[in-house]
């Protein structure tokens, strides 16, 4: 037990930090086509049903600057129905909206409520919640006083595991009565996530440090669900597995997840609208107006590309990415540049509709293809230096998802994708152009993706060097509510949606591209002050490692994220 007297507020002290406020979404959710068990409210995960619980009663405040704008608030969740158990206690910062939620957990077998399978259980009779054994105090402000914060730890027992903490602001160990533990075949492991809290060592000898916390086994196959509670510590590296678990969906028919009609529904109320950069030349189009327009398949070792049908029938289909067969341009150059400018009105974003968090979300990957990702531009302090080829590539495919709550069918955050890697924003910091419908920005030649217009740059913010991407509105745009293709969803069957013959093209989409990328980089090199000066292969390292793959790109079904979670 380790403690603190840096910053403790009273629930009635004009001193504490400003807490969060609610968010809701800018329009109402309307009411989806009827299905089976998505938008119900509850999601049954096979001997446990589940609530989202998004009320919450503020139990403690702190902030490690002594403001009145930043901070962290920790909850509990109330408004609990009968029946149903809280898991553990919720935190977030001050500087953002109240947007959380806590999952609550009934024993499905004292529920009415039959859905899917049921697990037979390896230890028989053993219910799948039961109270903790006790509590231990993991750690508290030093002043032994009712006002201050406690941190407890549920002490399960044998063949069950804890699944979040509890927070008191008294000493006294919280009621049996306050959370449940989960029967330990009902669970999977998490790992820690964002840090939210870290109290370093200008407050007390020992640091508290709290963090969000994720599944460890995530993606479209993953079974593990995020029950919302967080993890702290005072160790700045918290053991290999956590002493706290999140939940295991064992109802293999993901009844939660949305059915066509509510597919179609939720696409036409969250469709995002996708800006292009006023100055970009390379614009997007669809796939069969690639392909009608000239583009080769290639394979190695042939000297002449072969037209491509509108529909990709003629790729070869299936295996894995061998070397063997690219897609490249037409050799004149009139066409050549033609293809390269893209063609918006035929432009769609393709759909890819998968589970996420153990079917307790929705995934909607919206991909968008451009024929041409055109030469990246390096920032340099103030200097923005073009480059002449570094970057460039045929066929460009950049995606974002939209991720919703199989309880309530609410849009929840935006992925982002941006080259080799990405960032989720929380619906709150989103920005929306009609209703619900988010706005996405594509940069300047590279198209990678982002929530606001503005300069951003990859690389590194403290030398002042990177990639910059450039996002702003313009009359280029593509809404996605309405021009879209649904190309996969696994999880409805095998007959549900007819997946286009060139989605199982799994070779490049464009040549490899020979030049030297030295030289290139060498012209940074030389604009720079004789102090301030890198190697190439220093300057290497501060840029997206796609900017420098001479490999033709794949297409959406080679990608990770197909399968696992977004890269972040």
């Amino acid at each position: 037990m380790f403690g603190c007297e840096c910053f403790c507020w009273n629930r009635d002290s004009q001193y504490r930090p400003l807490e969060p406020q609610p968010f809701s979404l800018p329009a109402p959710i309307p009411e989806w086509p009827r299905g089976q068990g998505f938008a119900t409210g509850q999601i049954n995960l096979g001997e446990i049903v589940v609530l989202k619980i998004t009320q919450f009663e503020r139990i403690w405040s702190c902030n490690q600057l002594h403001g009145k704008t930043k901070g962290v608030t920790f909850y509990k969740p109330v408004g609990i129905p009968v029946g149903f158990f809280s898991l553990g206690h919720y935190c977030q910062p001050n500087d953002q909206a109240l947007r959380g939620y806590i999952l609550v957990a009934q024993d499905a077998a004292a529920s009415r409520l039959k859905v899917g399978s049921v697990h037979d259980s390896p230890l028989g009779d053993s219910p799948a919640l039961i109270k903790p054994l006790s509590y231990t105090l993991m750690w508290n402000t030093d002043s032994h006083s009712d006002g201050c914060g406690y941190f407890w730890l549920p002490n399960p027992p044998p063949g069950y595991k804890a699944m979040g903490f509890v927070v008191t602001d008294n000493p006294n160990q919280p009621a049996l009565e306050e959370v449940r533990c989960v029967r330990t075949d009902l669970t999977e492991t998490c790992e820690t996530d964002n840090m939210i809290l870290n109290t370093g060592s200008n407050f007390s000898k020992y640091p508290f440090i709290v963090w969000n916390t994720r599944p460890c086994k995530r993606g479209m196959l993953g079974n593990s669900v995020s029950v919302g509670t967080f993890f702290c510590s005072t160790h700045p590296s918290p053991d290999e597995e956590l002493n706290i678990a999140c939940l295991k969906n064992l109802d293999f028919t993901l009844h939660a997840m949305p059915n066509l009609k509510q597919i179609h529904a939720l696409i036409k109320h969250y469709g995002a609208t996708v800006f292009f950069h006023p100055d970009d030349i390379y614009m997007p189009s669809s796939v069969p107006w690639f392909f009608k327009n000239g583009a080769l398949v290639y394979q190695n070792g042939k000297l002449e590309g072969k037209p491509i049908d509108s529909r990709g029938s003629n790729l070869p289909s299936g295996g894995k990415n061998d070397g063997q067969f690219w897609i490249d341009l037409p050799d004149d150059d009139d066409e050549r540049a033609y293809l390269k400018s893209g063609n918006i009105e035929s432009a769609e974003l393709y759909v890819h509709v998968k589970p996420a968090l153990g079917g307790t979300f929705t995934d909607i990957a919206m991909w968008v293809f451009c024929p041409f990702n055109g030469p990246a531009t390096i920032k340099v302090g103030i200097m923005s230096i073009p480059m002449s080829r570094i970057g460039q590539h045929v066929g460009d495919w950049e995606h974002f998802t939209l991720r919703l709550s199989n309880f309530t069918g609410e849009l929840w955050s935006v992925y982002f994708s941006q080259h080799s890697g990405g960032a989720w924003v929380d619906a709150p910091n989103l920005e929306f152009i009609e209703g619900n419908k988010p706005v996405v920005y594509s940069s300047k030649s590279g198209h990678a993706s982002f929530p606001h217009p503005g300069i951003y740059v990859q690389g590194s913010s403290k030398l002042g060097i990177g990639v910059r991407n450039d996002a702003a509105r313009s009359q280029f745009f593509i809404d996605s509510s309405t021009n879209y293709q649904i190309i996969a969803a696994e999880y409805l069957g095998d007959t549900a949606v007819v997946e286009p013959n060139w989605l199982q093209y799994m070779r490049e989409w464009g040549p490899t591209i020979v030049y030297d990328s030295r030289a290139e980089l060498e012209k940074i090199i030389s604009l720079l002050p004789v102090f301030f000066r890198f190697s190439v292969e220093n300057i290497f390292d501060l840029f997206p490692t796609e900017l420098y793959g001479e490999e033709g790109p794949t297409g959406p079904k080679e990608k990770n994220n197909w399968v696992d979670d977004e890269r972040c």
